[in-house]
Protein backbone atom coordinates (compact mmCIF):
# COMPACT_ATOMS: atom_id res chain seq x y z
CA UNK A 1 0.00 0.00 0.00
CA UNK A 2 0.76 3.14 -0.68
CA UNK A 3 2.11 6.13 1.40
CA UNK A 4 -0.71 8.97 2.16
CA UNK A 5 -0.13 11.77 3.76
CA UNK A 6 -3.09 14.33 5.05
CA UNK A 7 -1.55 17.59 4.82
CA UNK A 8 -2.95 21.32 5.83
CA UNK A 9 -5.96 19.54 8.22
CA UNK A 10 -7.21 20.68 11.57
CA UNK A 11 -6.57 17.51 13.18
CA UNK A 12 -8.68 16.41 16.22
CA UNK A 13 -6.51 13.09 17.67
CA UNK A 14 -9.12 13.21 20.46
CA UNK A 15 -7.20 12.35 23.32
CA UNK A 16 -4.48 14.76 22.87
CA UNK A 17 -5.14 18.85 22.07
CA UNK A 18 -5.89 19.14 17.78
CA UNK A 19 -3.63 21.29 15.96
CA UNK A 20 -3.37 22.08 12.48
CA UNK A 21 -0.75 19.87 10.52
CA UNK A 22 0.02 16.93 8.62
CA UNK A 23 -1.02 13.13 9.10
CA UNK A 24 0.88 10.28 7.33
CA UNK A 25 -0.63 6.95 6.75
CA UNK A 26 2.03 3.64 5.69
CA UNK A 27 0.51 -0.11 5.19
CA UNK A 28 -3.06 1.12 6.55
CA UNK A 29 -1.59 2.90 9.73
CA UNK A 30 -0.76 5.63 11.21
CA UNK A 31 3.18 6.36 10.95
CA UNK A 32 3.02 10.67 11.88
CA UNK A 33 1.07 13.16 12.44
CA UNK A 34 1.92 16.94 14.28
CA UNK A 35 1.90 20.49 13.45
CA UNK A 36 5.54 20.20 11.49
CA UNK A 37 5.33 16.54 10.06
CA UNK A 38 7.56 16.73 6.28
CA UNK A 39 5.41 14.66 3.38
CA UNK A 40 7.89 11.88 2.37
CA UNK A 41 8.80 11.01 -0.72
CA UNK A 42 6.87 9.69 -3.40
CA UNK A 43 3.53 9.94 -0.78
CA UNK A 44 0.04 10.30 -2.04
CA UNK A 45 -1.33 13.80 -0.56
CA UNK A 46 -4.52 14.65 0.12
CA UNK A 47 -4.96 18.50 0.69
CA UNK A 48 -7.74 18.50 3.30
CA UNK A 49 -7.78 22.64 2.83
CA UNK A 50 -8.61 23.01 6.41
CA UNK A 51 -11.08 20.60 7.18
CA UNK A 52 -11.46 18.51 10.34
CA UNK A 53 -9.22 15.09 10.04
CA UNK A 54 -10.70 13.01 12.98
CA UNK A 55 -11.08 9.31 13.74
CA UNK A 56 -14.03 7.28 12.76
CA UNK A 57 -17.14 7.09 14.63
CA UNK A 58 -17.76 3.61 16.86
CA UNK A 59 -21.08 2.76 17.81
CA UNK A 60 -20.79 0.02 20.56
CA UNK A 61 -24.29 -1.00 20.48
CA UNK A 62 -26.15 -1.70 16.87
CA UNK A 63 -28.51 -4.26 15.63
CA UNK A 64 -26.86 -3.27 12.24
CA UNK A 65 -27.14 -6.00 9.12
CA UNK A 66 -29.46 -8.77 12.07
CA UNK A 67 -31.98 -6.11 11.75
CA UNK A 68 -32.09 -3.90 8.96
CA UNK A 69 -34.90 -0.90 8.39
CA UNK A 70 -38.37 -2.08 7.17
CA UNK A 71 -37.94 -5.87 7.97
CA UNK A 72 -40.23 -7.87 9.62
CA UNK A 73 -41.12 -11.17 11.22
CA UNK A 74 -38.96 -13.90 9.74
CA UNK A 75 -36.67 -11.40 7.62
CA UNK A 76 -35.09 -9.91 11.08
CA UNK A 77 -32.45 -12.27 12.63
CA UNK A 78 -31.86 -9.94 16.08
CA UNK A 79 -33.84 -12.53 18.49
CA UNK A 80 -33.85 -16.25 19.09
CA UNK A 81 -36.51 -16.36 21.46
CA UNK A 82 -36.70 -20.39 21.27
CA UNK A 83 -34.99 -20.40 24.47
CA UNK A 84 -34.47 -17.70 27.30
CA UNK A 85 -30.74 -19.05 27.58
CA UNK A 86 -28.60 -18.39 24.10
CA UNK A 87 -25.51 -17.98 24.87
CA UNK A 88 -24.16 -19.87 22.49
CA UNK A 89 -25.41 -18.28 19.37
CA UNK A 90 -23.39 -15.41 17.53
CA UNK A 91 -24.45 -12.48 15.68
CA UNK A 92 -21.27 -12.72 13.29
CA UNK A 93 -23.42 -16.02 11.90
CA UNK A 94 -26.63 -13.56 11.18
CA UNK A 95 -24.97 -9.99 9.44
CA UNK A 96 -25.95 -9.25 6.63
CA UNK A 97 -23.00 -6.39 5.29
CA UNK A 98 -25.61 -5.44 2.06
CA UNK A 99 -27.93 -4.14 4.88
CA UNK A 100 -28.19 -0.66 3.58
CA UNK A 101 -27.30 0.87 6.88
CA UNK A 102 -23.99 0.07 6.22
CA UNK A 103 -23.72 2.49 3.82
CA UNK A 104 -25.70 5.10 6.04
CA UNK A 105 -23.03 4.24 8.76
CA UNK A 106 -19.48 5.37 6.53
CA UNK A 107 -22.50 8.68 5.57
CA UNK A 108 -22.44 9.17 9.00
CA UNK A 109 -18.72 8.67 9.83
CA UNK A 110 -19.37 5.72 11.75
CA UNK A 111 -16.19 3.07 10.93
CA UNK A 112 -16.91 0.66 13.38
CA UNK A 113 -19.89 -1.13 15.19
CA UNK A 114 -20.75 -3.50 17.90
CA UNK A 115 -23.28 -5.19 16.47
CA UNK A 116 -25.68 -7.12 19.16
CA UNK A 117 -28.77 -9.83 19.43
CA UNK A 118 -31.72 -8.47 20.30
CA UNK A 119 -33.44 -8.15 24.20
CA UNK A 120 -36.13 -10.74 24.01
CA UNK A 121 -33.94 -13.19 26.04
CA UNK A 122 -32.30 -12.94 29.47
CA UNK A 123 -29.42 -14.60 27.56
CA UNK A 124 -29.40 -13.14 23.65
CA UNK A 125 -26.13 -14.26 22.25
CA UNK A 126 -22.52 -13.03 21.64
CA UNK A 127 -21.82 -9.43 20.02
CA UNK A 128 -19.43 -9.14 17.13
CA UNK A 129 -17.27 -5.87 16.76
CA UNK A 130 -16.85 -5.27 12.80
CA UNK A 131 -16.03 -2.69 10.49
CA UNK A 132 -18.40 -0.95 8.28
CA UNK A 133 -17.45 -1.94 4.87
CA UNK A 134 -16.37 -5.08 3.60
CA UNK A 135 -17.15 -8.04 1.51
CA UNK A 136 -18.25 -10.37 3.97
CA UNK A 137 -18.29 -10.63 7.97
CA UNK A 138 -15.13 -12.51 8.43
CA UNK A 139 -13.51 -9.67 6.46
CA UNK A 140 -14.95 -6.85 8.50
CA UNK A 141 -14.58 -8.35 12.33
CA UNK A 142 -12.29 -7.13 14.79
CA UNK A 143 -13.92 -8.69 17.54
CA UNK A 144 -15.86 -12.06 18.07
CA UNK A 145 -17.19 -12.70 20.72
CA UNK A 146 -16.91 -9.48 21.95
CA UNK A 147 -18.96 -9.87 24.48
CA UNK A 148 -22.50 -11.63 25.76
CA UNK A 149 -26.00 -9.69 25.56
CA UNK A 150 -28.36 -10.31 28.48
CA UNK A 151 -31.43 -7.99 29.02
CA UNK A 152 -33.36 -7.42 32.04
CA UNK A 153 -36.35 -5.13 32.49
CA UNK A 154 -39.52 -5.52 30.07
CA UNK A 155 -38.70 -7.03 26.98
CA UNK A 156 -37.95 -10.69 28.18
CA UNK A 157 -40.90 -10.32 30.37
CA UNK A 158 -43.22 -9.80 27.86
CA UNK A 159 -41.50 -12.16 25.06
CA UNK A 160 -42.32 -15.34 27.29
CA UNK A 161 -45.23 -14.40 29.07
CA UNK A 162 -46.55 -14.84 25.59
CA UNK A 163 -45.00 -18.01 25.82
CA UNK A 164 -46.20 -19.39 28.98
CA UNK A 165 -42.72 -20.32 30.46
CA UNK A 166 -40.28 -18.57 32.73
CA UNK A 167 -39.15 -15.68 32.97
CA UNK A 168 -42.86 -13.72 33.05
CA UNK A 169 -41.29 -10.92 36.08
CA UNK A 170 -38.14 -9.15 36.60
CA UNK A 171 -37.20 -11.48 39.45
CA UNK A 172 -38.00 -14.28 36.80
CA UNK A 173 -35.79 -13.04 34.48
CA UNK A 174 -33.06 -12.44 37.34
CA UNK A 175 -33.52 -16.19 38.29
CA UNK A 176 -32.83 -17.60 34.18
CA UNK A 177 -29.05 -15.38 34.56
CA UNK A 178 -28.42 -16.31 37.81
CA UNK A 179 -29.36 -20.02 37.63
CA UNK A 180 -27.00 -20.14 33.98
CA UNK A 181 -24.38 -18.85 35.28
CA UNK A 182 -24.52 -21.19 38.58
CA UNK A 183 -25.16 -24.26 35.26
CA UNK A 184 -21.99 -22.55 34.23
CA UNK A 185 -19.41 -22.63 36.85
CA UNK A 186 -20.59 -26.42 37.62
CA UNK A 187 -19.75 -26.82 33.68
CA UNK A 188 -16.45 -25.30 33.91
CA UNK A 189 -15.12 -27.32 37.28
CA UNK A 190 -16.51 -30.70 35.71
CA UNK A 191 -13.79 -29.04 32.20
CA UNK A 192 -11.36 -28.62 34.18
CA UNK A 193 -11.72 -31.77 35.76
CA UNK A 194 -11.86 -33.46 32.70
CA UNK A 195 -8.74 -31.84 30.95
CA UNK A 196 -6.46 -32.49 34.18
CA UNK A 197 -7.15 -36.54 34.33
CA UNK A 198 -7.38 -36.44 30.49
CA UNK A 199 -10.74 -37.84 29.95
CA UNK A 200 -13.15 -36.81 26.77
CA UNK A 201 -15.37 -33.83 27.66
CA UNK A 202 -18.38 -32.90 25.86
CA UNK A 203 -18.53 -29.05 25.05
CA UNK A 204 -21.48 -26.99 25.15
CA UNK A 205 -21.67 -23.60 23.46
CA UNK A 206 -23.49 -21.94 25.43
CA UNK A 207 -21.65 -22.80 28.72
CA UNK A 208 -18.42 -22.19 26.78
CA UNK A 209 -19.70 -18.43 26.40
CA UNK A 210 -20.52 -17.92 29.66
CA UNK A 211 -16.88 -19.46 31.05
CA UNK A 212 -15.68 -16.80 28.96
CA UNK A 213 -17.49 -14.40 30.93
CA UNK A 214 -17.09 -15.65 34.47
CA UNK A 215 -13.35 -16.27 33.17
CA UNK A 216 -13.27 -11.96 32.39
CA UNK A 217 -12.13 -12.48 28.94
CA UNK A 218 -15.35 -10.46 27.65
CA UNK A 219 -18.01 -8.39 29.32
CA UNK A 220 -20.88 -8.81 30.07
CA UNK A 221 -23.40 -6.50 28.31
CA UNK A 222 -26.39 -5.85 30.56
CA UNK A 223 -29.52 -3.97 28.59
CA UNK A 224 -31.35 -2.44 31.14
CA UNK A 225 -33.15 1.02 31.67
CA UNK A 226 -34.67 1.57 34.88
CA UNK A 227 -32.80 2.29 38.13
CA UNK A 228 -33.90 -0.75 39.92
CA UNK A 229 -32.49 -2.78 36.84
CA UNK A 230 -29.18 -1.01 37.17
CA UNK A 231 -29.11 -1.95 40.63
CA UNK A 232 -29.69 -5.68 39.63
CA UNK A 233 -27.04 -5.63 36.93
CA UNK A 234 -24.51 -4.58 39.80
CA UNK A 235 -26.00 -7.32 42.22
CA UNK A 236 -25.88 -9.96 39.66
CA UNK A 237 -21.94 -8.67 38.84
CA UNK A 238 -21.19 -9.01 42.32
CA UNK A 239 -22.53 -12.72 42.83
CA UNK A 240 -20.43 -13.91 39.86
CA UNK A 241 -17.56 -11.38 39.53
CA UNK A 242 -17.66 -11.07 35.80
CA UNK A 243 -16.50 -7.38 33.80
CA UNK A 244 -20.09 -5.31 33.16
CA UNK A 245 -20.96 -3.33 30.62
CA UNK A 246 -24.04 -1.17 31.44
CA UNK A 247 -26.35 -0.58 28.02
CA UNK A 248 -29.17 1.87 27.77
CA UNK A 249 -28.68 3.21 31.46
CA UNK A 250 -31.92 5.08 30.56
CA UNK A 251 -32.21 5.77 34.56
CA UNK A 252 -28.70 5.26 35.53
CA UNK A 253 -28.00 8.79 36.51
CA UNK A 254 -29.83 8.39 39.86
CA UNK A 255 -27.36 5.86 41.23
CA UNK A 256 -24.04 7.72 38.95
CA UNK A 257 -22.44 8.03 41.76
CA UNK A 258 -21.92 4.26 42.65
CA UNK A 259 -21.08 3.52 38.75
CA UNK A 260 -18.15 5.73 38.78
CA UNK A 261 -16.87 4.51 41.86
CA UNK A 262 -17.04 0.96 40.21
CA UNK A 263 -15.78 2.00 36.85
CA UNK A 264 -19.16 0.81 35.27
CA UNK A 265 -18.83 2.24 31.68
CA UNK A 266 -22.58 2.74 30.09
CA UNK A 267 -23.45 3.07 26.79
CA UNK A 268 -26.03 5.55 27.02
CA UNK A 269 -29.17 5.44 24.10
CA UNK A 270 -31.25 5.95 22.10
CA UNK A 271 -31.69 9.56 22.75
CA UNK A 272 -34.04 10.84 19.56
CA UNK A 273 -36.81 7.99 20.52
CA UNK A 274 -39.97 8.72 22.50
CA UNK A 275 -40.73 7.56 25.90
CA UNK A 276 -43.04 4.64 24.08
CA UNK A 277 -42.34 2.60 27.03
CA UNK A 278 -42.86 2.72 31.05
CA UNK A 279 -38.82 2.06 31.32
CA UNK A 280 -38.39 5.03 28.93
CA UNK A 281 -39.81 7.61 31.15
CA UNK A 282 -36.33 9.10 32.89
CA UNK A 283 -35.52 9.52 28.29
CA UNK A 284 -33.24 12.74 28.58
CA UNK A 285 -30.52 14.52 26.35
CA UNK A 286 -29.65 15.98 29.59
CA UNK A 287 -28.75 12.29 30.91
CA UNK A 288 -25.41 11.49 29.31
CA UNK A 289 -23.96 15.06 30.89
CA UNK A 290 -25.47 13.63 34.13
CA UNK A 291 -23.69 10.45 33.87
CA UNK A 292 -20.33 12.06 32.66
CA UNK A 293 -19.78 14.73 35.84
CA UNK A 294 -20.48 12.28 38.21
CA UNK A 295 -17.03 10.07 36.86
CA UNK A 296 -19.13 7.40 34.53
CA UNK A 297 -17.51 6.81 31.72
CA UNK A 298 -20.09 6.88 29.05
CA UNK A 299 -20.45 6.20 25.21
CA UNK A 300 -23.45 6.84 22.91
CA UNK A 301 -25.12 4.77 21.43
CA UNK A 302 -27.81 4.28 18.36
CA UNK A 303 -29.50 0.85 18.68
CA UNK A 304 -29.74 1.19 14.98
CA UNK A 305 -32.44 0.51 13.93
CA UNK A 306 -34.38 2.35 16.64
CA UNK A 307 -32.13 5.25 15.64
CA UNK A 308 -30.55 5.43 11.91
CA UNK A 309 -27.09 4.62 12.61
CA UNK A 310 -25.79 7.98 10.57
CA UNK A 311 -27.09 9.95 13.46
CA UNK A 312 -24.83 8.73 15.98
CA UNK A 313 -23.34 12.36 15.50
CA UNK A 314 -26.35 13.79 15.86
CA UNK A 315 -27.58 12.51 19.12
CA UNK A 316 -23.79 13.54 21.05
CA UNK A 317 -24.47 17.42 19.55
CA UNK A 318 -27.74 17.87 21.01
CA UNK A 319 -26.40 16.20 24.19
CA UNK A 320 -24.00 18.95 24.31
CA UNK A 321 -26.63 21.31 24.14
CA UNK A 322 -28.07 19.76 27.30
CA UNK A 323 -25.08 20.11 29.40
CA UNK A 324 -22.19 17.21 28.15
CA UNK A 325 -19.31 18.75 27.78
CA UNK A 326 -18.25 18.73 23.73
CA UNK A 327 -14.30 16.85 24.91
CA UNK A 328 -16.77 14.07 26.24
CA UNK A 329 -18.86 13.95 23.46
CA UNK A 330 -16.66 13.39 20.79
CA UNK A 331 -14.69 10.51 23.54
CA UNK A 332 -18.16 8.81 23.88
CA UNK A 333 -18.38 8.60 20.11
CA UNK A 334 -14.61 7.28 19.84
CA UNK A 335 -12.28 6.32 22.27
CA UNK A 336 -14.62 5.38 25.19
CA UNK A 337 -16.75 3.49 22.92
CA UNK A 338 -13.20 1.75 21.65
CA UNK A 339 -12.34 0.35 25.42
CA UNK A 340 -15.68 -1.02 25.98
CA UNK A 341 -14.86 -3.11 22.75
CA UNK A 342 -11.22 -3.72 24.17
CA UNK A 343 -10.15 -1.83 20.79
CA UNK A 344 -8.53 1.03 21.91
CA UNK A 345 -4.74 0.15 20.77
CA UNK A 346 -6.00 -0.26 16.99
CA UNK A 347 -9.15 2.27 16.89
CA UNK A 348 -10.62 5.13 18.38
CA UNK A 349 -7.85 8.03 18.84
CA UNK A 350 -5.61 9.23 16.11
CA UNK A 351 -2.18 8.22 17.41
CA UNK A 352 1.03 6.61 15.53
CA UNK A 353 0.22 3.16 14.95
CA UNK A 354 -3.21 3.08 15.27
CA UNK A 355 -5.25 1.73 12.10
CA UNK A 356 -5.43 4.47 9.58
CA UNK A 357 -9.77 4.38 10.22
CA UNK A 358 -10.31 7.94 9.31
CA UNK A 359 -12.80 10.60 8.72
CA UNK A 360 -12.39 14.15 6.94
CA UNK A 361 -15.35 16.84 7.62
CA UNK A 362 -16.69 19.35 6.16
CA UNK A 363 -15.81 21.02 10.05
CA UNK A 364 -16.51 20.52 13.37
CA UNK A 365 -18.58 17.49 13.30
CA UNK A 366 -20.36 18.69 16.62
CA UNK A 367 -22.19 20.92 14.16
CA UNK A 368 -24.95 19.50 12.44
CA UNK A 369 -24.66 21.46 9.46
CA UNK A 370 -21.26 19.83 8.64
CA UNK A 371 -20.82 16.80 7.06
CA UNK A 372 -17.90 13.71 6.60
CA UNK A 373 -16.73 14.34 3.12
CA UNK A 374 -14.71 11.33 2.70
CA UNK A 375 -13.95 8.07 4.76
CA UNK A 376 -10.93 5.66 5.02
CA UNK A 377 -10.87 2.62 6.74
CA UNK A 378 -7.49 1.19 7.29
CA UNK A 379 -5.73 3.59 4.48
CA UNK A 380 -8.08 2.56 1.95
CA UNK A 381 -10.78 5.05 0.99
CA UNK A 382 -14.14 3.91 0.96
CA UNK A 383 -17.15 6.76 1.13
CA UNK A 384 -16.82 10.11 -0.66
CA UNK A 385 -19.78 12.54 -0.89
CA UNK A 386 -20.90 13.79 -4.19
CA UNK A 387 -21.63 17.49 -4.21
CA UNK A 388 -23.09 16.65 -7.90
CA UNK A 389 -25.47 14.07 -6.86
CA UNK A 390 -25.54 15.27 -2.83
CA UNK A 391 -25.35 11.70 -1.73
CA UNK A 392 -22.48 9.42 -0.25
CA UNK A 393 -20.33 7.17 -3.15
CA UNK A 394 -19.65 3.93 -1.01
CA UNK A 395 -16.49 2.22 -2.73
CA UNK A 396 -17.03 -1.12 -4.07
CA UNK A 397 -15.81 -3.93 -1.16
CA UNK A 398 -15.14 -6.42 -3.89
CA UNK A 399 -11.55 -6.10 -5.37
CA UNK A 400 -11.76 -5.25 -9.07
CA UNK A 401 -11.70 -8.50 -10.93
CA UNK A 402 -8.36 -8.93 -13.11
Amino acid sequence: MSTLAFTNAHIVPIETEPFDGTLVVEDGKITALGPDVPVPAGAETVDCQGQWLLPGFVDAHVHLGMHAEGEVGSTADVNETTDPVMAGVRALDAVDPNEPGFRDALAGGVTTVNVNPGSGNPIGGQAVAMHTHGRTVDEMVLRSPAGVKSALGENPKNVYKEKNRTPSTRLGTAYVIRKAFMEAQGYMARRAEAEESGKPFAKDPHMEALALVLEKKIPWRQHCHRTDDVATALRLADEFGYDLVLDHGTEAHPIADTLAERNIPVLIGPLFTTKSKPELRGRSLRNPGRLARAGVEISIITDHPVIPIDFLVYQAALAVKEGLDRETALRSITINPAKVLGLDERLGSLAEGKDADLVLWSGDPLDVMQRARRVWIGGRQVMEYDDVTHAPQIAAARPPLD
